[in-house]
Formats: C-alpha cells, sequence, structure tokens
C-alpha cells in the first residue's frame, strides 16, 4: 500500500519479524568485558564512597559537580550491566541462565547503589540557605533540576542505614514478588485457538490478535483462553498484588507519605489538583465510551461484549500487512513530518534494535528500554495487522524521544517525567493514522482506521484512568489491612460496569482481566499517566495542524530534547504552548472525540 522512500534493499532483511542484536551492550553472558564492567563498578563505588562520605556538605558548587559527573559514569555502566540480562530475559522468560544472571547482577548493583546511597543523603540533609547556594551556582545549572527534585524528597529520606536495608529488602521483597509474577505468567500455556481458516493460535500475543477477529466465537475463545489462565492462578496473582501493595503501605509509614498516590505522584512531578482533574473530567464524560460502542452494536447487529471491544466494523477480515510492509509503512509516516526525524527511526531496524518475532516464553505487551550511552532497544510481538504496526509506532516513538535525550543531557536528566514520557509515542500514532488515512484506496479499510482512532482515544482516556480508578481502591484498601482475589475481582468488575453502563456487556470473565496489567504491579499508578499523557498528545497535535506542521517541528523537538532537565508543565508551555494545568486542555480533548464520534455517526 504504501511507497517507501527508503531504499528496499537496505530493508530486505525485514521479510520476518525480526530479533535484537543486544552485542552493543555485550557478547554474551560469557563476554569478559561484562565481568571487568561488574568490577569496574564496585571498585569506583567503593573509591567514591572512601573520598566524599561525611564531606558532601563541606563541597564546594564545582566539588559537587564533579561528584554529580562521577555518580552520572557509574549510573551509565550500571545501566549496561541491567540492561542485558534483562533484555535477554524479557525475550524469553523461560531462559534460566539470564534469569540467574539477572538476580547476580541486580544483587550487585544493589551494593552498589548502598555504597552510594550517603550522597543523596548528605545532599538532602544541608539547611536550606546551604541548598539554595548549590541551586544558584552556576556551575550546577545543568543539574538545577535534578537538585530541585532532591529537595522536594528530603521530609521523606531515611538514615542511610535503613536506606540500606530497603534497597536489599527489596531484592527479596516488593521486586522479588514483582519479578515472581512476570517468571510465570511467561510459563504459561494457552487453549490454542483455530480460526476458520485453519491457522492455530496459542501465545499470549496470538490470543490477543484475535480480539481483532471477525468471527464473534473466535474473538470470545481467544478472550476466554486468556483470562481461563488467569482465573486459574487468580489467588496467586491477588497475592502478589496485595504484598506489591502492603509493600508500599508500609514505606509510605516510614517515610512520612500519606499515601501511595502522595509518593507516585511526587515522584511522576504531577500534581495532585491535576491527576484529580484527569480522573474527574474523564469519569464525567463516560458517555462518549458508552455512545461508541452503542453505534457500534447497532451496526454490528448484536451487543457488544468485552470480547468484542476491538471486533472490525464489517464482517471482512482486515487484510494483513506484513513486517517487512509494515516498517516501510511507519518510515514513510515518519518521513513526512520530518526526514531527519524517520532516518533515525531506520536506524533502529538496519541495526536489530527491535525484537519483533512471536515465540513461546517472550515477555507479553510491548516496550522500549533505553540505556544511556547507547541507544533503545524495542520489543513487541508482531502480528501481520494494523494493531501490530501501531504497537511499533508507539514503541518507535519513545525510542526517537529516547534519542533526541541522549543528544542533549546528561544521565541526570535523561529520564522524562511519564506525563512527558508517553507524549512521543502517542504522537507517532497520529502520524500514522494520518499517513494511513490519506494513502488508504479502500473505503472500508480507511473507516476501520477512523474507528481504531476514536477506540484507542477512548481506551487512553477511558479504560487506563479506570486502571488507575482501581488503584485508588486497593492502594486505600492496603491501609486498612489484606485483601484477596474476591476484593480485587468484584472492584474490577464494578469500575469496568460503571464504564460500560448498557453499553457493553461485561463478561464474567472479565473479572479477572486486571492481572494482565503489569503495571498495577511494578509501577502504582502510572496508567493515568497513558490519560495526561494522550491528553497533551492531543494537544500537540492540534497545534502542529493548525500551525501548518513544520513550524511546530522544532518546538516539538526541544520538548522531546528536554528529556528531565526541567518541570514538565513548564516544558509543555515553553516549547508546544501546551498547559497540563488548564481545565480547558482536558475538556478540549474531549471534545475532539466527541468531533470524531459526530462524524463516524454522520456516516452511518
Amino acid at each position: 500500500m504504501a511507497q517507501s522512500v527508503f531504499d528496499d534493499s537496505k530493508l530486505a532483511q525485514l521479510d520476518v519479524p525480526q530479533e535484537w542484536n543486544l552485542a552493543d551492550l555485550y557478547q554474551g553472558f560469557d563476554d569478559p568485558t561484562l565481568a571487568n564492567d561488574l568490577e569496574w563498578l564496585q571498585k569506583t563505588a567503593n573509591q567514591f564512597r572512601g573520598a566524599y562520605r561525611g564531606r558532601v556538605g563541606s563541597l564546594s558548587p564545582e566539588e559537587i559537580a564533579n561528584c554529580l559527573k562521577q555518580l552520572e559514569a557509574i549510573a551509565e555502566k550500571s545501566g549496561y550491566l541491567y540492561a542485558f540480562p534483562s533484555l535477554v530475559f524479557s525475550a524469553d522468560t523461560r531462559d534460566t541462565e539470564a534469569k540467574q544472571f539477572l538476580d547476580k547482577v541486580m544483587e550487585a548493583l544493589t551494593v552498589v547503589e548502598n555504597q552510594l546511597l550517603f550522597f543523596d543523603l548528605e545532599l538532602k540533609g544541608l539547611d536550606e540557605e546551604r541548598f539554595a547556594e548549590l541551586d544558584a551556582a552556576p556551575v550546577l545549572q545543568t543539574y538545577r533540576h535534578y537538585l530541585n527534585q532532591l529537595a522536594r524528597f528530603r521530609p521523606y529520606k531515611l538514615s542511610e542505614e535503613v536506606e540500606q536495608t530497603r534497597n536489599q529488602d527489596n531484592l527479596t521483597g516488593r521486586q522479588a514478588f514483582i519479578q515472581l509474577r512476570s517468571v510465570h505468567l511467561g510459563e504459561q500455556e494457552y487453549e490454542p485457538v483455530t480460526t476458520p481458516d485453519g491457522k492455530s493460535a496459542s501465545t499470549e500475543s496470538e490470543l490477543s490478535a484475535l480480539s481483532f477477529h471477525p468471527d464473534p466465537q473466535v474473538r470470545y475463545n481467544a478472550y476466554a483462553s486468556i483470562r481461563q489462565v488467569m482465573k486459574q492462578h487468580n489467588s496467586l496473582y491477588a497475592y502478589i498484588l496485595n504484598t506489591v501493595a502492603q509493600d508500599h503501605r508500609l514505606e509510605n509509614q516510614m517515610r512520612g507519605y500519606s499515601s501511595t498516590l502522595h509518593k507516585q505522584l511526587l515522584a511522576d512531578e504531577v500534581s495532585e489538583p491535576v491527576f484529580r482533574a484527569i480522573m474527574e473530567g474523564t469519569r464525567d464524560r463516560f458517555d462518549l465510551w458508552q455512545r461508541y460502542y452503542t453505534l457500534k452494536g447497532k451496526t454490528l447487529g448484536q451487543k457488544i461484549r468485552t470480547c468484542d471491544v476491538y471486533a472490525p466494523w464489517t464482517t471482512e477480515s482486515q487484510p494483513p500487512i506484513s513486517y517487512k510492509t509494515g516498517v516501510k509503512t511507519l518510515l514513510a509516516a515518519l518521513d513526512q513530518f520530518d526526514p531527519n526525524y524517520a532516518r533515525r527511526a531506520e536506524e533502529f531496524f538496519l541495526k536489530d534494535w527491535v525484537d519483533a518475532k512471536v515465540r513461546p516464553g517472550k515477555r507479553g505487551g510491548a516496550f522500549c528500554s533505553y540505556t544511556y550511552g547507547k541507544h533503545s532497544y524495542l520489543l513487541l510481538s508482531y502480528t501481520d495487522d494494523y494493531n501490530s504496526l501501531f504497537t511499533l509506532a508507539h514503541e518507535m516513538g519513545h525510542g526517537l524521544h529516547f534519542a533526541w535525550i541522549g543528544d542533549r543531557q546528561t544521565y541526570l536528566n535523561s529520564n522524562p517525567p511519564m506525563v512527558l514520557a508517553e507524549i512521543a509515542s502517542t504522537f507517532n500514532e497520529l502520524l500514522l493514522l494520518d499517513y494511513l488515512l490519506k494513502t488508504a484506496d479502500d473505503p472500508a479499510l480507511k473507516q476501520s482506521f477512523l474507528t481504531r482512532q476514536l477506540e484507542d482515544q477512548l481506551n487512553l482516556l477511558f479504560r487506563q484512568s479506570t486502571i488507575s480508578r482501581l488503584e485508588l481502591v486497593i492502594h486505600d484498601r492496603a491501609v486498612e489491612g489484606s485483601f484477596d482475589a474476591k476484593f480485587v475481582n468484584e472492584q474490577w468488575q464494578s469500575l469496568y460496569q460503571e464504564l460500560c453502563g448498557d453499553a457493553v456487556e461485561v463478561l464474567p470473565e472479565h473479572q479477572y482481566d486486571w492481572a494482565r496489567i503489569s503495571h498495577i504491579y511494578f509501577k502504582p499508578y502510572y496508567c493515568y499517566q497513558y490519560t495526561a499523557s494522550n491528553i497533551v498528545s492531543l494537544a500537540c497535535y492540534q497545534k502542529y495542524l493548525q500551525v501548518g506542521g513544520k513550524a511546530f517541528i522544532p518546538g516539538y523537538l526541544e520538548l522531546l530534547a528536554a528529556g528531565g532537565s526541567m518541570d514538565q508543565v513548564a516544558a509543555l508551555r515553553k516549547y508546544v504552548d501546551v498547559d497540563l494545568e488548564n481545565p480547558a486542555t482536558i475538556h478540549a480533548a474531549l471534545e475532539y472525540v466527541e468531533g470524531l464520534l459526530d462524524q463516524l455517526q454522520a456516516t452511518l
């Protein structure tokens, strides 16, 4: 369908979904560089501790700046050591060598982290006058945002000995339980589902892809196969979630956070009024979700069930799109935005920084893993459909974001706050959608892209915020005491029923669906940030269209390059003139979706 602006011969290697090449990190677990790096790390951390522990308060701004540069070098090397086994394990959670090496590295990195804890703690212990002096020092201007963030956490610090104990306990505590879920889920086998054309799906990614199948029985069978595994291990996954939530509760008590939400919003650099405005603003417009699925049900001649939310609007199967064609299509879409942007995306494929192959044991979902000083690696399971292509566009947005950060920022400024971190990914999907709508010849395919955009928007605005509503309930309950699977099942079913109203039949199997959501385990309140970022991405995209495109690009790329070097609300205002704290920004996103609904309804 798409005409690539790239040399086909360069992309000939992509006839099938590729596997990544991690040689930029290490050649393998027997690579001597790996052992040497680990030894260097431990030695350097020891030397740093010996040179500066107990002296931070007396260091000049110039000496503080030098220390921060040394810490950045240590952190960069730590990133390499963690990334390699972590990525190998993600590609195959059944790889025992990778799991064992990952455990070994995490233990070693915890020792290093404990050696260096004193520096941040001593900085946090400085009085206001001394902290203000550092904040104003020209030599520390690069690290000003980092220092300001440290200051925000000053009231919640513990003694060095307790902080060290927390880090060590995490290896066999919260983090171990999160890892247990990943290992256990990776070992599961699913009841195969055969489609009318005789093809069989048996992995989680293949079964998930069938949620887009035109046959309602196939959709249900695939849906039920996945949820049957969640049901079978319902008590285990709830036990893990309860343990994680209780650990957060204990940490809150120790540090003085008023709640897990309070702790996470500080880390996310989002004020509670903004969080509440997002949650309330989306809850007030559940009618948009219900209106869309009522329309869809009437068109399909059936009541939409939770297994049907991604069903195509016609009974005809969407044409497949091969990996090679998908890559070329994405690159062409990005090229229309900015040629340099597209060339940097092409590099990911030519250098095998992407793992897109479907295989048993592979971690579910998709992610972008950035290693400072190197580049990002992307993981997904490409199943020859447009859903996979949009996933690829999403993760590539992250990869390109970090590419611009890597050009401009030091390590301590390389981690963008979460709302900023999700903007490029969503923006990339909008660029791809716009390109597909312009180049598609088939009216039915074009309609499928339009309805896909609506479903993506509804997911980001309403389903993701509903996940965070579940977390509010979970973490509130954790304060009162432990909870079990029955509690989580009932809460999730109730919240989803509130979202769906009478428009969608919430199947009994849906009560187990929460266990598939990795984010609620490894980072509380992650999902509302998808909602926030989508709101901001829509605002950015509307600006892009309003100013004719090219005039918007320099400011947008500056926003990406800012990384974690400044306050995200200020960065949005400065570079793209978007105000996250203005309720009108939320309302504009909801009105955009309502406008799409109006357009769709006019065509029916």
